[in-house]
């Protein structure tokens, strides 16, 4: 059974920077796929960053240049750098695990930007 569990959300203000992490239990990490959504209040859930187990990533176009997606598959977590960040960002924020079996998802983390 694999686990996500994330931390590293919060309040921030614009223009400043937050990292998520997600680390996961089970043996699938290193050949999935790892992805973030987001779900802004009131909004339908985004994919914002997926990093591929060969390091390949892509990005919604509202990020590119202001996030980061990366992989340790030595400690099975992904991370995903959040900088310049501004109000539209604010949402939860979930991690996901992909794998032609199965989607596995975090719990969600709180991501909060404001003065």
């Amino acid at each position: 059974q694999v686990q996500l569990v994330e931390s590293g959300g919060g309040l921030v203000q614009p223009g400043g920077s937050l990292r998520l992490s997600c680390a996961a239990s089970g043996s699938v990490f290193s050949s999935s796929i790892m992805g973030w959504y987001r779900q802004p209040p009131g909004k339908q859930r985004e994919l914002v960053a997926s990093i591929t187990g060969f390091g390949k990533s892509d990005y919604l176009d509202s990020v590119k240049g202001r996030f980061t997606i990366s992989r340790d598959d030595a400690k099975n977590t992904v991370y995903l750098q959040m900088t310049n960040l501004n109000p539209g960002d604010t949402a939860v924020y979930y991690c996901i695990l992909m794998t032609p079996e199965a989607d596995y998802w975090a719990q969600g983390t709180q991501v909060t930007v404001s003065p």
